[in-house]
């Protein structure tokens, strides 16, 4: 509730469908009110002696009535009576506490933009997906931040949302007439939103949406589903919005090695983890027994997060999984993520390609076999005109460089290790193929790190955000 003589809220809800709306004010200021007007299908009149093209388009669209004239009384008292709600959107708060004293001697809700005094409501910044409607507002205090909260709120919601609402709208009164018993009601109603049913509605696959509901009326067990999902190389800001979607609202979550704290942090709080990662010369749980378990878990009804970082389908054993899951009969989704080679490349400010010395990049791991060879094809990657990226190679790192030399990479050739790309304890080491293994072992250099050699290493660039003296402090 508003405080005495504060202004109060503009009801997202009110119905405003063909009401007449006054907006006074032919520019940047009244379009951004018009708009919203619009939305909730207002009549809108707009009084100003000329308007701005994308109002000038409005006009000539039909979506709004014109009135060429200045603000004075005489014109007020002609068009205030009978508005549901008046604006004063010019850029002079003169006129527009004028206008607001008019409408306010006619009890008619009135708003002047950016100037809460004079005003007897506000109007909150606000989401509109389809049915689904948030409102932020600072009671006119800060209008900035609540539109920053909007943004950072929007980021959030998933696509698909108004799909979501609309099926729910739609098949409500079918869930009464099958379900009567309100707190049976209400769990059928959770399982859904919790479930595949919410996923295939957002997508706006009505029938099989249709058919989880009906299983989960007629209290039938219903088929789990696995996500999986690239979780990016550790920054959690580089999540995409679907990752960020499904880590929130999964039953389940096999994570390996490579994943930060902060970045499982984000997966939903009572969700089961289990960790399946893999370190070297020493396995968690074997790739047949992950794929087992995802398996397993899926029929049981569990919405399971498969959650890897980088990409799952780059050196990150998704192809194995999904065949495991197709051959299963599974439902599965996979999302992918940043790969090392970009975002580590991106945050040490090394360019992947570049005009001048770079026309491709070649992706290649340097786990070595059992046997401890590494089976790799050097004449392709000692070529110029090239990146390469080498993931998992720090421990065979000696090796790796001595066989680009060997195969006609010259040792003064420039090279790059990242340990921990893109998070905030991230280091990098440059040099040439014949000192960086001796600058990684004299740095202590550990995995994850991604190697990088090819000419773009001397066309590095260190950001602001990322100075040199940052820099010589890490190393």
């Amino acid at each position: 509730m508003s405080a005495p003589n504060e202004p109060g809220w503009f009801p997202i809800a009110l119905r405003l469908r063909n009401a007449r709306v006054l907006v006074v004010g032919g520019g940047g200021i009244a379009l951004n009110k018009i708009r919203l007007l619009l939305a909730h299908a207002a009549r809108v009149e707009v009084l100003a002696p000329t308007l701005d093209d994308a109002l000038t388009a409005l006009r000539d669209a039909g979506d709004i009535h014109h009135i060429p004239a200045e603000a004075h009384p005489d014109q007020l008292d002609t068009l205030l009576p009978g508005c549901r709600l008046v604006y004063a959107a010019t850029d002079d708060r003169t006129v527009n506490r004028a206008v607001a004293a008019r409408a306010d001697a006619l009890n008619i809700p009135v708003c002047a933009v950016d100037d809460p005094t004079p005003s007897s409501f506000i109007t909150p910044a606000q989401i509109h997906r389809g049915p689904v409607r948030i409102a932020i507002s600072t009671g006119g205090a800060a209008p900035v931040l609540a539109r920053r909260l909007r943004e950072r709120i929007e980021a959030v919601m998933p696509a698909g949302l108004d799909d979501l609402a609309r099926f729910l709208r739609d098949a409500r009164a079918h869930v009464v007439t099958r379900c009567p018993d309100i707190d049976r009601r209400r769990r059928v109603w959770e399982a859904f939103l919790d479930g595949r049913g919410a996923e295939a509605a957002r997508r706006g696959d009505t029938e099989t949406a249709r058919q989880i509901l009906d299983h989960l009326l007629d209290d039938t067990p219903v088929t789990g589903e696995v996500w999986l999902v690239g979780a990016g190389p550790g920054d959690p800001d580089l999540l995409t919005l679907r990752a960020l979607h499904l880590m929130q609202n999964a039953d389940s979550v096999l994570y390996d090695q490579l994943l930060p704290p902060d970045l499982l942090d984000r997966v939903r709080r009572d969700a089961t983890r289990v960790f399946v990662g893999k370190q070297r010369d020493r396995h968690t749980m074997p790739q047949e027994q992950i794929n087992a378990e995802l398996i397993r878990r899926a029929r049981m009804g569990e919405r399971v997060l498969r959650l890897k970082g980088g990409d799952p389908f780059i050196f990150g054993r998704g192809g194995e999984e999904i065949e495991a899951l197709m051959e299963a009969g599974v439902p599965f989704q996979v999302v992918p993520g940043i790969t090392a080679a970009s975002g580590c490349a991106a945050y040490a400010g090394i360019p992947l390609t570049h005009r001048d010395c770079a026309q491709s990049c070649l992706f290649v791991t340097g786990h070595a076999r059992k046997d401890g060879t590494l089976d790799l094809p050097w004449e392709r990657m000692a070529g110029s005109g090239q990146t390469i990226a080498i993931y998992m190679g720090v421990s065979a790192l000696p090796d790796l460089c001595a066989m680009l030399i060997r195969h006609g990479l010259p040792p003064d050739w420039p090279a790059a290790i990242i340990e921990r790309g893109t998070r905030p304890d991230q280091r990098v080491l440059t040099g040439t193929l014949n000192t960086l293994p001796h600058l990684a072992r004299a740095s202590n250099i550990g995995s994850p790190a991604l190697i990088l050699v090819g000419e773009v290493v001397r066309h590095r660039v260190i950001s602001s955000s990322f100075s040199e003296e940052k820099e010589a402090k890490r190393l």
